[in-house]
């Protein structure tokens, strides 16, 4: 069975709306506050496009600003036409992971042709 397709769709200024934050530069300061300097057109962009890479403090600071969790900014979705796998349940007594990805885990890389 191939593998499913995922996108997702990115809610941050739904989100910042909801808190009543309507310009994307209110997001500045209180970036900055954290210890993020982000540019007033890269803050435009993460507010106004989907990001394809995020850095994990950043959205951190957004989850933390926004007093949001991550399923409020981010929705993952699966394309159109893609197969989706059902869900393993978990075994009595056994609690699903948090983390929501199951039994997946990182595959180790080969190093070949080192010389």
């Amino acid at each position: 069975m191939p593998a499913a397709k995922l996108d997702y769709r990115w809610h941050l200024r739904k989100v910042m709306a909801e808190q009543g934050m309507f310009n994307t530069s209110d997001l500045i300061p209180l970036l900055a506050q954290r210890g993020i300097t982000l540019s007033s057109s890269q803050v435009y962009r993460l507010v106004v496009e989907r990001p394809e890479r995020l850095s994990m403090k950043v959205f951190m600071a957004l989850l933390d600003i926004l007093d949001c969790r991550m399923e409020d900014l981010i929705e993952p979705v699966a394309t159109a036409g893609a197969a989706t796998r059902p869900r393993k349940a978990a075994a009595a007594g056994e609690s699903a992971p948090e983390s929501g990805l199951g039994t997946l885990r990182p595959k180790r890389a080969r190093i070949t042709g080192v010389e």
